[in-house]
Protein backbone atom coordinates (compact mmCIF):
# COMPACT_ATOMS: atom_id res chain seq x y z
CA UNK A 1 0.00 0.00 0.00
CA UNK A 2 2.56 2.62 0.89
CA UNK A 3 4.33 1.76 -2.68
CA UNK A 4 0.70 2.65 -4.38
CA UNK A 5 0.61 5.60 -2.38
CA UNK A 6 4.45 6.90 -2.98
CA UNK A 7 3.54 6.09 -7.03
CA UNK A 8 0.44 8.39 -6.78
CA UNK A 9 2.16 10.97 -4.87
CA UNK A 10 5.16 10.89 -7.72
CA UNK A 11 3.16 11.04 -10.34
CA UNK A 12 0.79 13.89 -8.98
CA UNK A 13 4.40 15.57 -8.58
CA UNK A 14 5.66 14.87 -11.80
CA UNK A 15 2.32 16.88 -13.58
CA UNK A 16 2.87 19.82 -11.30
CA UNK A 17 6.36 19.61 -12.57
CA UNK A 18 5.53 19.31 -16.55
CA UNK A 19 3.06 21.76 -16.08
CA UNK A 20 5.02 24.89 -14.29
CA UNK A 21 7.34 24.07 -16.99
CA UNK A 22 4.97 24.40 -19.81
CA UNK A 23 4.07 27.80 -17.96
CA UNK A 24 7.99 28.46 -18.19
CA UNK A 25 8.18 27.84 -21.71
CA UNK A 26 5.77 30.99 -22.73
CA UNK A 27 8.19 32.96 -19.93
CA UNK A 28 10.68 33.53 -22.31
CA UNK A 29 8.92 34.63 -25.34
CA UNK A 30 6.76 36.98 -23.10
CA UNK A 31 10.11 38.37 -21.49
CA UNK A 32 11.65 38.90 -24.97
CA UNK A 33 8.37 41.11 -26.24
CA UNK A 34 9.52 42.87 -23.16
CA UNK A 35 12.82 43.53 -24.29
CA UNK A 36 11.86 44.34 -27.80
CA UNK A 37 8.91 47.24 -26.76
CA UNK A 38 11.57 48.70 -24.39
CA UNK A 39 14.37 48.71 -27.13
CA UNK A 40 11.69 50.31 -29.34
CA UNK A 41 10.65 52.77 -27.21
CA UNK A 42 13.95 53.77 -26.15
CA UNK A 43 15.12 54.45 -29.84
CA UNK A 44 11.97 57.20 -29.97
CA UNK A 45 13.44 58.55 -26.49
CA UNK A 46 16.62 58.77 -28.20
CA UNK A 47 15.78 60.78 -30.74
CA UNK A 48 13.28 63.07 -28.41
CA UNK A 49 15.29 63.18 -25.72
CA UNK A 50 12.22 62.32 -23.88
CA UNK A 51 9.50 59.82 -23.62
CA UNK A 52 6.74 62.01 -25.50
CA UNK A 53 2.63 60.92 -24.23
CA UNK A 54 2.40 59.37 -27.97
CA UNK A 55 5.08 57.02 -27.93
CA UNK A 56 4.16 56.12 -24.46
CA UNK A 57 0.19 55.55 -26.02
CA UNK A 58 1.21 53.53 -28.60
CA UNK A 59 3.64 51.29 -26.87
CA UNK A 60 1.24 50.37 -24.26
CA UNK A 61 -1.06 49.55 -27.23
CA UNK A 62 1.30 47.32 -28.79
CA UNK A 63 1.33 45.13 -25.28
CA UNK A 64 -1.88 45.46 -24.91
CA UNK A 65 -2.67 43.66 -27.56
CA UNK A 66 -0.67 40.68 -26.82
CA UNK A 67 -2.37 37.70 -25.76
CA UNK A 68 -0.24 37.02 -22.41
CA UNK A 69 0.15 41.20 -22.01
CA UNK A 70 -3.71 41.06 -22.10
CA UNK A 71 -4.61 39.83 -18.75
CA UNK A 72 -2.72 41.82 -16.55
CA UNK A 73 -2.92 44.84 -18.56
CA UNK A 74 -3.36 47.06 -15.98
CA UNK A 75 -0.43 46.45 -14.52
CA UNK A 76 1.68 47.61 -17.21
CA UNK A 77 3.74 50.63 -16.27
CA UNK A 78 6.12 52.05 -18.90
CA UNK A 79 8.21 55.33 -17.55
CA UNK A 80 11.22 57.40 -18.02
CA UNK A 81 13.22 59.06 -16.13
CA UNK A 82 16.04 61.64 -16.57
CA UNK A 83 20.15 61.59 -15.92
CA UNK A 84 20.02 57.82 -15.96
CA UNK A 85 17.18 57.01 -13.16
CA UNK A 86 15.80 58.97 -10.13
CA UNK A 87 13.01 61.03 -9.72
CA UNK A 88 13.20 63.04 -12.53
CA UNK A 89 10.67 62.29 -14.97
CA UNK A 90 11.41 62.54 -18.50
CA UNK A 91 7.89 62.18 -19.86
CA UNK A 92 5.78 65.33 -20.95
CA UNK A 93 3.75 66.28 -24.13
CA UNK A 94 4.98 67.95 -27.29
CA UNK A 95 8.09 70.15 -27.15
CA UNK A 96 6.35 73.03 -27.85
CA UNK A 97 4.24 73.31 -24.87
CA UNK A 98 7.81 73.31 -22.96
CA UNK A 99 8.85 76.62 -25.22
CA UNK A 100 7.96 79.26 -22.53
CA UNK A 101 8.57 77.32 -19.22
CA UNK A 102 10.58 79.85 -17.19
CA UNK A 103 13.15 77.15 -15.99
CA UNK A 104 15.01 74.21 -17.84
CA UNK A 105 14.23 72.11 -14.89
CA UNK A 106 10.67 72.47 -15.51
CA UNK A 107 11.36 70.74 -19.24
CA UNK A 108 11.16 67.05 -19.43
CA UNK A 109 13.65 66.90 -22.56
CA UNK A 110 17.02 67.35 -21.46
CA UNK A 111 20.17 68.23 -24.03
CA UNK A 112 22.22 66.07 -26.09
CA UNK A 113 24.17 63.60 -24.81
CA UNK A 114 22.54 63.26 -21.74
CA UNK A 115 21.33 59.73 -20.75
CA UNK A 116 17.32 58.97 -20.39
CA UNK A 117 16.41 55.58 -18.69
CA UNK A 118 13.28 53.98 -20.25
CA UNK A 119 11.69 51.13 -18.12
CA UNK A 120 8.69 49.24 -19.02
CA UNK A 121 7.00 47.07 -16.01
CA UNK A 122 4.71 44.16 -15.98
CA UNK A 123 3.17 41.32 -14.36
CA UNK A 124 3.68 37.43 -15.50
CA UNK A 125 0.56 35.47 -14.15
CA UNK A 126 2.36 32.04 -13.82
CA UNK A 127 -1.29 29.86 -13.44
CA UNK A 128 -1.59 26.31 -13.34
CA UNK A 129 -5.20 24.87 -13.41
CA UNK A 130 -5.52 21.22 -11.22
CA UNK A 131 -8.22 19.38 -11.03
CA UNK A 132 -10.56 22.22 -11.85
CA UNK A 133 -9.20 24.82 -9.89
CA UNK A 134 -7.10 27.42 -10.80
CA UNK A 135 -3.64 28.86 -8.89
CA UNK A 136 -2.25 31.77 -10.21
CA UNK A 137 0.95 33.46 -9.09
CA UNK A 138 1.99 37.41 -10.35
CA UNK A 139 5.88 37.89 -10.50
CA UNK A 140 6.77 41.60 -11.23
CA UNK A 141 9.60 41.76 -14.01
CA UNK A 142 10.40 44.72 -15.50
CA UNK A 143 13.49 45.91 -18.03
CA UNK A 144 14.79 49.19 -18.23
CA UNK A 145 17.51 50.37 -21.15
CA UNK A 146 19.54 53.64 -20.51
CA UNK A 147 20.14 55.52 -23.99
CA UNK A 148 21.80 59.02 -24.82
CA UNK A 149 19.17 61.77 -25.98
CA UNK A 150 20.47 62.98 -30.06
CA UNK A 151 18.75 66.05 -30.08
CA UNK A 152 19.38 69.24 -29.77
CA UNK A 153 17.35 71.77 -28.37
CA UNK A 154 18.28 75.92 -28.74
CA UNK A 155 15.93 76.73 -25.43
CA UNK A 156 18.05 74.62 -23.28
CA UNK A 157 21.55 76.43 -22.12
CA UNK A 158 24.27 73.67 -23.47
CA UNK A 159 27.32 74.94 -21.33
CA UNK A 160 25.28 73.84 -18.25
CA UNK A 161 24.97 70.46 -19.07
CA UNK A 162 28.87 70.15 -19.73
CA UNK A 163 29.21 71.28 -16.26
CA UNK A 164 31.15 74.44 -17.41
CA UNK A 165 30.90 77.57 -16.16
CA UNK A 166 31.22 81.24 -18.72
CA UNK A 167 35.51 80.60 -17.37
CA UNK A 168 35.55 77.38 -19.09
CA UNK A 169 34.48 78.49 -22.61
Amino acid sequence: MRAFAKSILISILVSVAILLFTNFIYFFPWYMTLVVETFHLSQAVASDNYLTDDNKYYALKRLEERPVYRDKADQIVISAEKDGGGKHSAEGGPASLYEDAPTDAEKPYLQRGNPVTVRIEAVYPLSIKLWGKKYEQEIPVSFSLTTTGLKHYKDLVYREYLGLDDEGL
